[in-house]
């Protein structure tokens, strides 16, 4: 069983890594259905307006070059972790001046959107300038009704998986937000005990049989999934370690965690969504990102 936990670590990781790694309130109603073009949404912003949908007008704005919207939610010190751009609200205005002068127009479409607290994290598809589509789990933490600081994790979208989801469909529902803090924990108790490999043969308690929707780009739907593909990864030779476990945001049945740990011995970023259903984790969605070396930091914050 050990050996099985260990390699389910390895398949996670390597799924993401095939699509390629880049370094570069609550509103209940409307998560049910959003998956919206935001390009095409509005930038005006008012004191009305939610968390969500100020985190949503934010990065609509790498689409319309709208500088206006950064210079009225940022803080002046919007603290930066994407490691790729540099720190504070004058270096965010100043990546979307850059982006609203290239030949090809951003797009930026959100796919769900989730708040906790003074967190609003998002799972969104961008294509920055013509670049190619990457998708990207973006959290921004919020203080006094303005953006103070922002993590994410962002990679290219790649085909479905051998179930045929993608990177991004599935279950949109937000439900279950009296059960945010048990489904909190258990997500806590699943990366103790099985991503960082403290009590595997907990494993099978998480999950409903084989019960288990996968939107990892390499692995089939079902914990047999995940066993169908372990002789071809142990073959791979690649070892996946969750050291630290950095935060852990949650909204009814939808759970994210932000951890950092190695993969293949570089350092990396492991961003994972879980859909809770009836005390069992039911489906995942992730993002894993390369940290690069200190020296080609934009900022000095740090990936956490």
């Amino acid at each position: 069983m050990k050996r099985l936990i260990s390699m389910l670590f390895v398949l996670t990781a390597m799924g993401a890594a095939l699509a390629g790694c880049s370094n570069n309130t609550l509103n209940t109603s409307l998560q049910s259905t959003q998956n919206v073009e935001t390009s095409q949404q509005s930038t005006a912003t008012s004191k009305e307006e939610g968390n969500i949908d100020k985190a949503l007008s934010l990065i609509g704005s790498f689409a319309s070059g709208d500088t206006s919207v950064a210079a009225s939610l940022l803080t002046e010190n919007y603290i930066q972790h994407n490691l790729a751009y540099g720190t504070g609200r004058d270096a965010f205005i100043g990546s979307v001046e850059y982006l609203a002068s290239a030949e090809v127009k951003t797009t930026v479409k959100n796919i769900r959107a989730f708040e906790d607290g003074d967190y609003v994290f998002l799972h969104t598809i961008y294509n920055f300038a013509g670049a190619g589509e990457q998708v990207a789990f973006d959290i921004f933490r919020f203080e006094d009704g303005l953006i103070a600081e922002h993590w994410d994790n962002i990679a290219s979208v790649s085909e479905p998986n051998p179930s045929g989801h993608t990177q991004t469909d599935g279950t949109m529902e937000i439900k279950d937000l009296d059960k945010t803090e048990d489904n909190r924990k258990l997500v806590e108790n699943f990366l103790y005990d099985v991503m960082q490999g403290n009590n595997p043969a907990k494993t099978p308690d998480y999950f409903d049989g084989d019960t288990y929707i996968q939107h990892n780009i390499a692995i089939a739907d079902g914990v047999s999934g995940l066993n169908a593909a372990l002789e071809v990864l142990a073959e791979a030779g690649i070892e996946m370690i969750y050291d630290n476990v950095h935060m852990v945001l949650a909204q009814g049945n939808y759970v994210l965690a932000v951890s950092k740990g190695t993969y293949g011995g570089e350092p990396t970023s492991y961003y994972d969504l879980w859909r809770v259903e009836n005390g069992k984790i039911a489906e995942h969605w992730d993002v894993m990102e390369t940290i690069a070396d200190q020296s080609a930091w934009a900022n000095d914050n740090g990936k956490f």
